[in-house]
């Protein structure tokens, strides 16, 4: 543990990119086969799962370190962070620990059926053989909230100097449904395995946004254009007969979708197709809230199956006869791609994503302007000679999204923010006007400056009316204006409207409280342009 804990300081101290895939990349030349595979899991996403929950390690922690509970409780929202607050709130260790990362992993999945006394003793006994940096990190692998400021791209760029392998083809070997538990160092990074290439997607190419207008892209023949629909990215893959879907994700989602099953009896062994998976009426787009009913599900019952099918809206081919092709320009990609398409059933569940003629950027931005209409959040704009490329790419990918929907609403809660703002209020509910009282309808805790929170804060510390716990509840005089991306209705929530990423688009210093909107005027964004 003693070397990751150093590599985790190494990263959290800096943010010059150099200098982290220089960490990385010696410590896996360094590190033992099984922890450099159990660190590229964690810093994937591929976490243990929690063993213990949250409430049981602060009661934990305060026993230990022979503290009242209440304590702890007031500490952990000046840290931030409750992996931090547990390790700085434990006295210092009586022991020590040679074991390392896998070691201490393989422990805790080891003991995570085990009754509650055990864990326990487990745990209390790792806190005592670990310094201060050291328990952070088993905190974190503790509750599974392991993260760190690397991204998976640059992990591949320090895999490829460890190892002097193709960045491109380590990228492609990290995707897929594979844990430390499945596989080993050379299965995942060394061998040839055919049977793993099956399963495997290719690394999603990401389009950067379009500020302003299209203008400055150039001549507009050189452009393609579609909708920027508004469902879940995939890859629907069939190889060695059989079929496979994934999210942008790297999460496997075959079950979720059985509709896909019939890919095999359409489309050819060896094809990989990227698109948009949408829930279908039939002739459009359901409203993505359709959508939702199904992706937290492993399995689906017939009744959401009935009530939400799917298609995929494909925009490019990957892979076609078993041949990687993301090479070829867009324009080859795409005809080819359309030429498959052509030759389905009408009643397979995947089609082309139209493209939209434009004669200049005015008339794409005039299309732009109706995509709502067609249950689209803008376009997306892609030079028709680019190849496929691996991540965020600036240049030849673009997302031009309509402009956020917005409303002016009266903050009446406050809650402390987590890690850096946990001394900031930050976090708010937001309601308007229904005749002379306000209705909560959103929460939003982003979008405002440092400085911003700073000096609201400030205000919500004089203006309390009443504390529930972490909450405040607060004269209700400041008005903001929130922008979203998308509005439904709700039987959970009590103004029976939600909204899709709610932020905070500016303080409105101007507006007196008694200005800000309504329920009326909310309705009206709902009937509009309600999903």
């Amino acid at each position: 543990m003693k070397q990751f804990s150093a590599l985790f300081q190494q990263l959290d101290q800096t943010t010059r990119t150099t200098v982290k895939i220089t960490a990385l990349a010696d410590y896996f030349t360094r590190a033992s086969e099984a922890d450099r595979l159990w660190t590229i899991a964690l810093f994937s996403g591929r976490r243990p799962r929690r063993v213990i929950t949250t409430a049981r390690l602060r009661e934990w922690a305060a026993e230990r370190a022979g503290q009242p509970l209440w304590l702890f409780e007031e500490c952990y929202p000046i840290v931030g962070d409750l992996a931090e607050t547990i390790a700085l709130f434990l006295p210092p260790a009586a022991q020590h620990s040679d074991s390392d990362l896998a070691g201490w992993i393989t422990a805790l999945i080891g003991i995570s059926q085990a009754p509650e006394p055990d864990r326990k003793a487990f745990v209390l006994d790792a806190w005592d053989r670990l310094d201060t940096s050291e328990r952070f990190l088993f905190n974190k692998l503790i509750t599974g909230g392991f993260r760190v400021g690397v991204s998976q791209k640059l992990m591949t760029r320090a895999l490829a100097r460890a190892t002097g392998r193709d960045e491109a083809d380590l990228a492609h070997r990290l995707m897929g449904d594979w844990t430390p538990e499945t596989t080993t160092w050379h299965s995942l990074i060394e061998a040839n395995d055919p049977s793993a290439a099956a399963s495997r997607p290719y690394p999603f190419y990401l389009a950067h946004g379009l500020d302003g207008e299209a203008d400055d892209l150039g001549e507009p023949s050189a452009w393609h254009a579609e909708w920027k629909w508004d469902g879940i990215r995939g890859q629907l893959i069939t190889r060695a007969g059989d079929h496979f879907v994934w999210s942008r994700g790297e999460e496997l989602m075959t079950d979720r979708f059985p509709e896909f099953a019939r890919a095999r009896d359409f489309l050819p062994d060896g094809t990989v197709i990227d698109g948009e998976i949408l829930a279908w009426d039939g002739t459009a787009p359901m409203p993505f809230s359709a959508l939702q009913k199904r992706i937290g599900r492993k399995s689906v019952p017939k009744s959401v199956l009935r009530e939400a099918p799917v298609t995929m809206l494909a925009y490019d081919l990957l892979e076609q006869d078993g041949q990687d092709i993301r090479a070829r320009p867009f324009h080859e990609r795409r005809a080819a791609l359309a030429g498959l398409m052509g030759s389905l059933p009408p009643d397979a569940p995947l089609r082309l994503s139209p493209s939209l003629a434009f004669a200049d950027w005015s008339a794409l931005a005039q299309l732009r302007d109706r995509a709502r209409d067609h249950r689209a959040e803008g376009v997306m704009i892609k030079r028709k000679d680019a190849p496929y490329l691996v991540g965020r790419k600036r240049g030849d990918w673009w997302k031009w999204k309509l402009d956020p929907l917005t409303i002016d609403a009266v903050m009446i809660y406050a809650q402390a923010g987590h890690g850096r703002r946990a001394t900031l209020y930050t976090d708010f509910t937001f309601a308007v006007w229904s005749g002379n009282d306000l209705v909560p309808f959103t929460k939003a805790y982003s979008g405002l400056t440092d400085a911003e929170f700073r000096k609201i804060t400030a205000w919500v510390k004089k203006n309390t009316l009443q504390r529930f716990g972490p909450v405040r509840q607060v004269r209700p005089e400041l008005v903001f204006e929130i922008a979203f991306e998308g509005i439904q209705p709700s039987s959970r929530h009590k103004s029976g409207i939600a909204l899709r990423f709610p932020r905070m688009a500016r303080w409105r210093h101007d507006k007196p409280v008694q200005e800000a909107n309504t329920l009326d005027d909310l309705n009206e964004i709902l009937r509009l342009y309600g999903q």
